[in-house]
Parts: C-alpha cells; structure tokens; sequence
C-alpha cells in the first residue's frame, strides 16, 4: 500500500512538471503582470549544486533565519528555513514571507517553494545528504514515503488482526507440590 502510494505520488509529480504552452489573450492586461518579465521567467537550472547554495545564500541573508536547507531537482527548488523556536507563528511566517520575497527577485528562486516546518527541513537536511553520498533518488524518494507515511492515516480496516498459534512449542511446566 505504502509502495503504490509513492508511486503514484512520483508520476502524479513527473507528469506535473510538464510544460504547458499557454496563448495570452490580448486583454490580459490586469494588475498581475509585470513590466519586467525577464526577470519572472524560469530559467533552467544546469548546475544545481551552484543554484542550491545561491538560494541558500540569500535565503540565508533575510534577517531571523539561523540555517537553510536547499533541494534542486529538475527545475525546481525546495527551500527549508530554520529559525527560533521560541518565535511566534506570525514572526515566523513573515520570516518566511521574507525569504520567498528575497528569492523571487531572483532568476532561479522565483519559482522555489519556502518551508519553516521543522519536519520538512530536516527531510530536506536528510535528502542533501543522501545526495552528497551518490544517492539522490534514493534518498529523495525514502525521504517521500516517510513524509506520506506520516499524512496518510492507519485505517482500521487494514488493520490484520494475527491469532495466536494454537500449539506452543514450549512445554507447559507442571507445578510441583
């Protein structure tokens, strides 16, 4: 069950990463566009390693965070903050608001997804490790199972109920007088 579940998230990921060919219409000019759009566009990422600790640089310099932890892949980039834990969900969330503000003037973090959960950074921690040993599938995709195993909740139907064996293989001992 676990095993189908990464599966599927993996393909519901790959065949969300597609491009996809969008004409503007000619009176699309509404308050969301802006004047500058090559600095929206993404740009594809050669070097990941140079682009992890790019965003991990600026991500770094937004005042509040204490570390970073960066993943690339494809072109795409998770970034996990790490701040005070004795700060209130609100300055925590400007910290974060912060940094998302930082790499989107950025060409590469523009499209970066920003974390301050302490699960997901220390996940992402775990995966850049994994990644420096040789094993970025593989550290990426255990990583995934044991995020999912965590959001996915323990049905009682799935539960197997085991029965005891009906025949011990250890003799019962008889009670001396």
């Amino acid at each position: 069950m676990r095993s189908l579940l990464v599966a599927m998230l993996i393909i519901g990921l790959l065949a969300g990463c597609g491009t996809a060919k969008k004409q503007a219409s000619p009176h699309s000019n509404s308050y969301h566009t802006k004047s500058n759009t090559a600095n929206n566009a993404k740009q594809p990422i050669r070097d990941a390693a140079a682009v992890k600790e790019h965003l991990a640089s600026l991500a770094r310099n937004v005042p509040g965070v204490r570390g970073v932890n960066c993943v690339v892949f494809g072109n795409t980039a998770i970034v996990g903050i790490d701040v005070d834990a004795k700060l209130e969900r609100s300055r925590v969330g400007t910290i974060k608001y912060s940094v998302a503000e930082a790499l989107s003037k950025d060409k590469y973090g523009a499209n970066a997804i920003v974390t301050a959960d302490m699960d997901i950074n220390e996940r992402l921690r775990e995966i850049s490790a994994a990644t420096k040993q040789g094993h970025p599938i593989a550290g990426f995709t255990n990583e995934l199972s044991d995020i999912i195993g965590r959001i996915v909740p323990q049905l009682p139907n799935s539960v197997k109920q085991m029965q005891p064996p009906s025949h011990t293989e250890n003799p019962k001992m008889k009670k001396s007088m």
